[in-house]
């Protein structure tokens, strides 16, 4: 009896087939994993722009809303935007992390408004999106109908 094939322990030819996976299968993975996450990550931060986008201008219509009942209640906007609340100058208004900070501008004729909100981190498709006391909306970068959908 050979050491190689003594009772209890196999011989070479009995061997396991080898496991895992080989070199090039694994870059293979690798590489559609890198393409596409190529194309998936700018999609994403672009949807996340977007639904950042959409709650500035909830927060800016709640704003321009409690601008309303002040002028309803006063019939100014005078010390307006010293009185709204902090709640309205921050977006989101139920204290997550903050994505938009919003400022007012009275007129001089104290019976107009310019409402401003700007994102705190950057926006280069749209920037700062504005609402005013007649309802019009502005973006300081893209066009209004895209960035305000």
């Amino acid at each position: 009896m050979t050491p190689e094939s003594s009772p209890g322990r196999p011989g070479p030819s009995a061997r396991a087939p080898a496991r895992g996976f080989t070199l090039v299968e694994v870059l293979i993975v690798v590489a559609i994993l890198g393409i596409l996450s190529a194309f998936a990550y700018p999609a994403y931060t672009e949807q996340v722009a977007r639904g950042r986008r959409s709650g500035a201008q909830a927060g800016l219509m709640e704003a321009a809303q409690w601008m309303q009942r002040y002028y309803a209640a006063l019939n100014t906007y005078k010390d307006a935007d010293k009185k709204m609340p902090d709640s309205y100058k921050s977006i989101p208004r139920d204290g997550g992390a903050k994505t938009y900070t919003v400022e007012v501008a009275v007129g001089s004729d104290e019976r107009s408004y310019t409402l401003t909100a700007k994102p705190v981190t950057a926006d280069a498709k749209c920037g700062n999106l504005t609402l005013n006391d007649l309802g019009q909306k502005g973006s300081q970068y893209g066009d209004v109908p895209t960035c305000w959908r």
